[in-house]
């Protein structure tokens, strides 16, 4: 999560200053605040986030105390496939994030019926990553995803528009899941030689292999 702050400096003349700092991470909000009430010529400090809601530093403290237990530089991989003679998609995710100071990595899939095309499988990936970032207690912060379709990830950041009235659905699931929780997505387009992971989830979900495995890595991911 990024904060801007807004506040007023009282010179040593009394003068009245009213000034506005750029977007920066709580955690440097968090230190710069505590030293400007130190100063004794600032007041009515205010701190926003990018979604326009206002912190006090008390709230501030607390929400930086919980990130020492909660997931943290978080990045998502999807893929979907799809089977469309049995009508079948797989649905492929990956995620890499640190948590009390160590990496790990989520990989899980599942097996979707009552989809139409390739294109809505991706989506559902994305949507089951979404939905796996609620359960792990990811929010309020800055997460990178990415994925091989250029049709979803350019329809998620706005460069195409959503022109088809299924995966429109999608993307306004999608989007009002991350909004509720705080989290604002990078979304970035890959080759798929380089989300082989998720991929084979996606495949090994369509045999029907059911995977599930949160482990602790010891390096973290090379990109």
């Amino acid at each position: 999560m990024e904060l801007t702050i807004e506040w007023r400096y009282i010179t040593k003349a009394k003068q009245e200053i009213t000034w506005r700092s750029e977007a920066i991470p709580a955690a440097h909000a968090y230190t710069l605040v505590l030293d400007m009430e130190n100063t004794g010529r600032t007041k009515n400090i205010v701190m926003t986030d990018e979604h326009d809601s206002t912190w006090t530093l008390k709230e501030l403290k607390k929400y930086l105390k919980s990130l020492e237990t909660e997931p943290t530089e978080v990045e998502v991989y999807f893929d979907g496939g799809f089977n469309r003679e049995e009508k079948l998609a797989g649905l492929g995710i990956v995620v890499y994030y640190k948590q009390n100071g160590k990496n790990y990595r989520l990989r899980t899939n599942q097996l979707a019926e009552y989809l139409t095309s390739n294109n809505e499988a991706e989506y559902a990936a994305l949507n089951l990553a979404v939905e796996q970032l609620e359960e792990m207690g990811v929010h309020h912060q800055k997460i990178k995803i990415y994925g091989d379709s250029q049709v979803v990830i350019n329809e998620m950041n706005g460069e195409w528009g959503v022109t088809d009235s299924v995966l429109s659905t999608w993307a306004d699931k999608i989007d009002a899941k991350l909004q509720k929780l705080g989290i604002r997505p990078v979304y970035q387009h890959i080759d798929r030689k380089l989300n082989g992971e998720a991929d084979q989830l996606a495949n090994q979900a369509l045999l029907e292999v059911e995977i599930y495995a949160d482990i602790d890595i010891r390096k973290s991911k090379k990109r």
